[in-house]
């Protein structure tokens, strides 16, 4: 008992006390990109655009944008148009209800939230005090999921907001999916779906649950199963950053305090 006190008081409280507080080191660059008003050349602005992988830049010099919901966060428009234009911030707090929020536009840098207007009255009634979720894999490549495997270690801890990962999805209130959803993947996707009780939630957590991410278009895909039921939530980030999982949910769940 002595020895276990010891380390305890070696190591200090593990857990990180207030979620939405963090500030993430300068080196973290996969969080709010910022898009400025600084005239840069047009050649340079078509080479970021063609180097894109997914398409996730577009417009003109003076209507840039960046999809984060296609956006795999390489960093290489940042590269190529200079940071003093684009710059990929620290800011992990970018989960958000609607799929137009995603959407970083050239000189508007306000930060991206949920939509309370579109937040279902019934998500905050059944879940706001405790949420249990079915973590679905759709042909994933491990990443998004290692990291949705980090929100209950000791350090991000979200168990204690109440919010869990179970086996079962008769035992859940919602899924939340990983991966581009593969052909193979599909009808596994709508069981599991299918067997969570009403009401349900349903979370889309990465760039390729997103979008499809470099797998859009492909035809190794089914995603039919986004076009019928609505997505309360979308957590952008390849993969995301467990903080920015975990503030989405909570925003979800129940109204931040001031």
């Amino acid at each position: 008992m002595i020895a276990e006190y010891k380390i305890l008081r070696k190591h200090g409280w593990q857990f990180i006390p207030d979620v939405f507080a963090v500030t993430l080191p300068e080196s973290y660059q996969q969080g709010r990109p910022i898009i400025t008003e600084l005239a840069v050349a047009n050649e340079i602005l078509q080479k970021a655009i063609e180097n894109c992988p997914t398409g996730a830049l577009s417009g003109q010099a003076d209507a840039l944008q960046i999809d984060l919901g296609a956006c795999v966060f390489c960093g290489e428009c940042q590269r190529i148009c200079g940071s003093d234009k684009i710059k990929f911030t620290n800011d992990y707090q970018i989960a958000t209800n609607a799929r137009e929020g995603l959407v970083v536009r050239q000189g508007q840098h306000p930060p991206i939230r949920l939509q309370p207007d579109k937040i279902r009255k019934e998500i905050r009634s059944y879940f706001g005090g405790s949420l249990k979720l079915r973590q679905i894999s759709a042909a994933g490549d491990n990443s998004a999921e290692w990291e949705l495997n980090a929100c209950s270690n000791p350090n991000f801890d979200m168990g204690r907001f109440g919010i869990e990962f179970l086996a079962s999805p008769r035992h859940c209130d919602g899924i939340v999916i990983t991966g581009p959803i593969s052909q193979n993947m599909a009808e596994a996707t709508q069981i599991c779906y299918d067997a969570v009780p009403n009401p349900k939630i349903v979370v889309l957590a990465g760039t390729d649950a997103i979008s499809g991410g470099i797998f859009a278009g492909s035809p190794a895909l089914d995603r039919s199963f986004l076009d019928k039921y609505p997505i309360d939530l979308y957590v952008p980030g390849n993969p995301p950053h467990p903080l920015a999982f975990i503030c989405g949910i909570l925003d979800l769940m129940r109204s931040r305090k001031k």
